[in-house]
């Protein structure tokens, strides 16, 4: 496993997450695929939440039964889960709908499930630094009980899903074959909608944080 170029994907993925993709494209014509060959990158996201639910365990004095729940709420729910429905559902929906006239090429092209899920792999590394990390280093300001500290946990959480809705449309925008792709940035005016809404007293890092701790 290449641990140091799954590093290297995640560093990207923050700051230029358009050079990753093309270096998929290059792993197309090489190895034929457009999905992984590699598990190091799961394996790495996998360790990170690992030692994000320990540190969380730790922040809330939650014993050592309580911290092995925590990890698996966080890798086995957040992340592969939820990231399989994610990833079933855009796989679906890329397949079903904004597949390029098949005329065009003399072989059709089909997004591979494999590639959906990557997308969410990728998609998560933004989610993860900012709701996995930097929400914890903020936890004594968000938990306020006064509206500033309400905006600013809110808007940690849209910014968060308005990030992985930008890179799962980057991930399928990335395929020659698809059209359309701007589908999936149509979500975001829904979550920017949802945090104006939540800015007239829904506190979310309080609901969503009571129902981990």
């Amino acid at each position: 496993m290449d641990f140091e170029f799954a590093l290297w994907q995640m560093g990207y993925l923050l700051i230029a997450p358009r050079r990753v993709y093309r270096n998929i494209y290059y792993h197309k014509q090489t190895k034929n695929r457009w999905s992984r060959d590699d598990p190091a990158f799961i394996v790495l996201s996998a360790a990170f939440l690992t030692l994000s639910a320990i540190v969380w365990g730790f922040t809330y004095h939650l014993g050592t039964y309580g911290i092995i729940k925590t990890i698996l709420s966080m890798l086995c729910i957040d992340f592969l889960l939820l990231g399989a429905i994610i990833s079933t559902f855009t796989w679906y929906i890329s397949n079903k709908f904004l597949i390029q006239n098949a005329n065009t090429y003399a072989v059709a092209q089909q997004v591979e499930w494999a590639y959906a899920f990557d997308v969410h792999c990728n998609a998560f590394i933004p989610v993860y630094l900012i709701l996995y990390v930097i929400q914890l280093f903020f936890l004594p300001l968000i938990l306020k009980e006064n509206w500033i500290s309400m905006f600013i946990g809110n808007f940690m959480y849209c910014v968060a899903l308005i990030w992985y809705m930008v890179g799962v449309f980057l991930g399928f925008n990335a395929l020659p074959f698809l059209v359309h792709t701007e589908l999936f940035l149509y979500p975001i005016a829904l979550w920017i909608a949802l945090f104006v809404a939540s800015l007239f007293g829904f506190n979310i890092p309080q609901y969503v944080l009571s129902h981990y701790f």
